[in-house]
């Protein structure tokens, strides 16, 4: 698809549809009592194993109000936990051993959509995938979201989860909302429990649109909807020399644009995607393609080819296989099609005729603006999964996010540039991922929300099951990393990265004291809070775990007054020893 408009024919002929939905996150060994739980990935940053004491599952605001209640009154540390649990930190976890897990699995009803003020009311446990369905069955649609649907819309708000745009109020699901009900701890006098309902009016609605779930369980949520439109799709591909000017500008003349970066293949791929009339023809689907059921022989093969290219620093064989993964994504069009069937060349296990006839791609907003199969196939006793599943051996990663400022951007794409000059090869890793995507999203009111407007920058990479085992040219990519967090300021993902990219991030946040000051009235015990969301958010030391290691993780950085020692993990790619992770000094560069 070098050329936007070349007409492409593919029929493929194969067995049968299947797929093995990803298990409950939450165990128990007896009666919801005596549980772990874990996230999407089966893992932590740290490796660490959440315990709880027991988990409850209201299926009403009525029973929700009492399990708060009483757990406030036996002064129970609370945490919430969605039915997909795709947070990568340790968003979830109660402390210690005792706590609670309140799970939205069963409040997962769509309460109300009002065609007139073009609203929709849902309980939190609602998917992304269940909104949208059932919006566009009214004639409406969320406008923007993010690109997988396995989200909770309790989850997606706590974390602050966007699309791509710069335009209207911006790519995050937080910023339209226009009602929340939520459910906190109360004193003695209220019964041990507060329910709060908080309108556009309310001084309080900024804290809660991004609350890391430190305010309490949100209970339900109205978010303002918009008459269903059509989109068109085109993909273009160039040359990556001026993607720091045109990455600054694109944002403002594609209301949905969005940019693959393939750094070592020197390529950018254009999303160029716009609303367009409804009485347009045509009829196109969004089913992207690494989100797709996939045979656990594929995964396995895979990851065992991965981990002998990583034993044996075979980068050639990585940049092999990189530069035929996005290929084939390219050519498949990241699974767009026009007729509105899936294809998916990764899979003998369906039976598909596609027809990709061409540039742009025409569909209705819901059939394009999110994606997600694997989550919604039966049971099929794990022949397909999706690809991170961990009860297969499959995508074992690290995933790296972070948004940069418009203003600043250009310069840090400039700096990943020369390192690529330097290393090329380092880049292979990521781009066996699909390389950096780059969204748009707006400055938000949320007191937790984006303070400009940015470029978020996305990249998933091999991680290790040895948690001991440095990664091929990780100095490059930690060095792609501390650029983008201390140098430009970039602000986290909440619900994405290592440790290192939270630390000190609060500072970043203007109103992180107004946050902290709404914190402290709906849940003055901090039942709600866990030594995770303390530390993020800079009430608590310990977010820099000082462990053998611990720098392979992201786990820990040093001071500028000390010196890390090499079993920390901080290795430049020549053998030097970091003396401050934020500046790998390399012989090279200067840097």
């Amino acid at each position: 698809f070098r050329h936007p408009y070349r007409s492409v024919c593919i029929t493929i002929l194969v067995l049968r549809v299947s797929c093995t939905p990803p298990e409950d996150p939450i165990k128990c060994l007896s009666n919801n009592s005596d549980c772990t739980i874990t996230n999407a990935y089966g893992i932590f940053p740290d490796r660490s194993i959440c315990r709880a004491a027991n988990v409850a599952y209201p299926t009403t605001e009525r029973e929700l109000i009492a399990i708060v209640s009483n757990a406030t009154k036996a002064k129970k540390k609370m945490r919430v936990a969605t039915r997909f649990s795709h947070s990568i930190p340790k968003l979830v976890c109660p402390d210690g051993q005792n706590g609670l897990l309140i799970s939205t699995k069963y409040l997962n009803h769509i309460l109300k959509i009002d065609a007139e003020t073009m609203t929709i009311t849902v309980e939190s446990g609602v998917s992304l995938n269940q909104l949208i369905n059932e919006a566009a069955k009214a004639g409406l649609a969320l406008p923007y979201a993010p690109y997988w649907w396995g989200l909770t819309i309790g989850g997606l708000l706590g974390t602050g989860a966007h699309g791509s745009t710069l335009w209207g109020k911006g790519s995050a699901v937080h910023d339209y909302v226009v009602e929340m009900r939520i459910v906190s701890p109360g004193e003695a006098k209220d019964g041990y429990v507060k329910v709060r309902v908080l309108d556009e009016r309310h001084e309080d609605l900024d804290a809660t649109r991004v609350s890391l779930g430190v305010l309490g369980v949100i209970s339900q949520v109205t978010l303002k909807l918009q008459t269903l439109f059509k989109r068109s799709i085109t993909y273009l591909e160039k040359n990556d020399w001026d993607l720091g000017d045109q990455a600054a500008s694109f944002g403002n003349q594609h209301e949905f644009a969005d940019i693959t970066w393939y750094p070592r293949r020197r390529k950018a791929i254009y999303r160029i995607d716009d609303r367009i009339s409804s009485n347009t023809s045509g009829n196109g689907l969004y089913d992207y393609i690494p989100f797709r059921p996939t045979p656990f022989l594929e995964l396995a093969i895979i990851r065992t080819t991965e981990e002998i290219q990583e034993s044996t620093n075979d980068s050639n064989g990585k940049c092999i296989a990189a530069t035929l993964y996005t290929t084939a994504l390219l050519i498949t069009a990241f699974g767009l099609t026009n007729n509105g069937m899936p294809f998916n060349f990764s899979s003998y296990f369906v039976l598909i005729v596609v027809i990709l006839t061409g540039y742009p791609v025409i569909g209705y907003h819901n059939r394009l603006q999110s994606s997600g199969t694997c989550l919604d196939s039966f049971e099929d006793a794990l022949l397909t999964t999706c690809a991170w599943d961990p009860r297969v051996k499959g995508e074992f990663f690290h995933q790296t996010t972070f948004s940069i400022g418009l203003s600043v951007v250009k310069g840090f794409i400039a700096d990943v540039q020369k390192l690529v000059k330097l290393e090329p090869q380092a880049f292979c890793g990521i781009e066996a991922y699909n390389g950096i995507l780059m969204r748009y999203v707006k400055a938000s009111s949320a007191y937790l929300g984006k303070q400009e407007d940015a470029i978020d920058f996305d990249f998933t990479y091999y991680r290790s099951k040895d948690p001991m085992a440095p990664r091929l040219y990780e100095d490059v990519l930690e060095e792609v990393e501390q650029l983008a967090v201390f140098k430009y300021g970039g602000l986290p993902h909440w619900g994405k990265n290592r440790n290192i990219a939270f630390y000190g991030a609060i500072k970043k946040y203007q109103n992180a004291g107004e946050f902290l000051r709404v914190k402290n009235i709906y849940d003055t015990l901090g039942l709600f809070s866990s030594e995770w969301t303390d530390q993020v958010l800079g009430l608590k030391d310990g977010l820099n775990i000082d462990k053998e290691g611990c720098a392979l993780e992201g786990l820990c950085i040093c001071s500028q007054d000390s010196h890390c020692a090499p079993n920390k993990g901080y290795l430049c790619g020549h053998g030097k020893v970091y003396r401050d992770a934020r500046v790998c000094t390399r012989a090279n560069t200067g840097k």
